[in-house]
């Protein structure tokens, strides 16, 4: 039988959609609150206006979340809806397990120190990166950049440097960082695994609004709060979490029509 939830308007919508949007806030939540890109955002946000900050992050988030979103429902159109769900539980699993033997393995008194020192590190090497592709921009001629082009990342800072002259350089900086940072981790591979149904909008507007949270929880006091929180708590608090999710997607998958 399909439940239905009154909106504003007098419409209703599933609530399956409302699960959906639900777990993608809190998948979210689990995933970023310390993580590397968190870092990121909280580290700039000391050095940068946290508006400029905020808006750079954000942004990056939002199309990476976007196009995941939009990679995960292509699925689709290739396996059944009841195959993705089983597929997505079973990723899910498999984090939850991981994530559990990572959590167990930690101190009790475990932070963030290690990533938080890795991180700034990464910060000040693609300064220096940045401060160099300036200056060795100011004598190469445009036809001769596209010459040096090799790779994916080649094109991507021949985008940044283009850019640049439209935005500030310090949001295009941080854009990238971000972006790359999120390339291939674990929240991007979740969102599209949980995108390969047919509330895959739903998952994306609350992977966003997911993402926009723990940006401005980044920005705000970040850094502070990383150094406060207890890692082994969020890892196993992370791991319950998924195998929450990996429970619901293996119990859809065999009620699906």
């Amino acid at each position: 039988m399909s439940i239905e939830m009154s909106t504003a308007d007098g419409s209703t919508l599933p609530q399956s959609a409302f699960t959906s949007f639900f777990m993608a806030v809190s998948m979210i939540g689990v995933s970023e609150i310390g993580d590397k890109t968190f870092l990121i955002a909280a580290l700039m946000a000391m050095r940068h206006t946290r508006l400029l900050v905020f808006s750079s992050t954000a942004s990056s988030l939002a199309i990476m979340t976007i196009l995941s979103g939009l990679v995960g429902h292509t699925f689709v159109s290739i396996i059944s809806e009841r195959y993705t769900r089983f597929l997505a539980g079973m990723l899910f699993l498999i984090f939850g397990y991981k994530l559990t033997l990572e959590g167990l393995e930690m101190s009790k008194d475990a932070g963030v120190e290690e990533e938080l020192a890795e991180v700034e590190e990464e910060i000040a090497v693609n300064d220096l990166n940045t401060n160099a592709v300036d200056l060795e921009s100011g004598g190469v001629e445009d036809k001769d950049r596209f010459k040096g082009i090799k790779n994916w990342k080649d094109v991507l800072m021949l985008v940044i440097q283009k850019l640049s002259v439209l935005l500030s350089p310090i949001w295009i900086q941080i854009f990238s960082m971000i972006f790359l940072g999120e390339f291939g981790d674990r929240s991007q591979i979740s969102i599209i695994a949980m995108a390969s149904d047919s509330d895959y909008w739903y998952v994306i507007f609350g992977a966003v609004v997911g993402h926009l949270l723990c940006t401005g929880l980044a920005v705000i006091g970040g850094k502070f709060l990383a150094t406060r929180i207890s890692m082994r708590t969020v890892t196993l608090g992370g791991a319950f979490s998924f195998i929450i999710f990996a429970i619901h997607y293996i119990y859809e998958a065999f009620h699906t029509e």
